[in-house]
């Protein structure tokens, strides 16, 4: 077997119910909503968004056996000055890095680190070197949590606005 690839998106989704610690139920969600054109295809039905959740995503990782991971929808994060990922939760003063298989009885309180937006039009980028620092950062940022490298970064809806990284 060779490399098995990982597609997240630059912040969380979740359709339906459930838990989803990172959500964010307010204007901040709402944007993230319009903006990525978060909605059912089918349906129409509003998605619920929120920041990285990375504890979720670490266990998608291990599940899945992902050795590269691609970032899809960075250009959704553009306008925004400060964005956040939940590193781990707190549960009853005690601070966990994993996702908890009760999660949905004890609903953690996700602990989120602030991130440098890059306030950028991503769509223009078309080489990584133009890819704004702060950006590269955030990158850098999820590869060192995650221990998995990201190797593509989509910077918008069309297929070759995705770069080699």
């Amino acid at each position: 077997v060779g490399s098995v690839f990982g597609i997240f998106k630059a912040y969380c989704t979740r359709v339906g119910g459930g838990p989803f610690p990172t959500e964010l139920d307010n204007e901040v969600g709402e944007n993230l909503r319009q903006i990525g054109h978060e909605f059912g295809a089918t349906t129409g039905r509003a998605r619920r968004c929120g920041w990285i959740d990375l504890p979720a995503l670490k266990y998608a990782i291990m599940l899945n056996g992902v050795t590269e991971l691609i970032m899809m929808k960075a250009d959704v994060l553009d306008s925004f000055d400060t964005i956040y990922a939940c590193t781990h939760y707190e549960y009853n003063g005690e601070t966990i890095d994993y996702m908890p298989y009760d999660i949905i009885s004890i609903q953690p309180k996700p602990v989120l680190k602030a991130i440098e937006g890059w306030q950028t039009d991503l769509t223009k980028i078309t080489t990584k070197e133009q890819i704004p620092s702060q950006l590269v950062n955030y990158i850098s940022f999820l590869e060192k949590e995650l221990e998995v490298p990201i190797k593509f970064l989509s910077v918008g809806p069309d297929r070759t606005q995705t770069l080699t990284l």
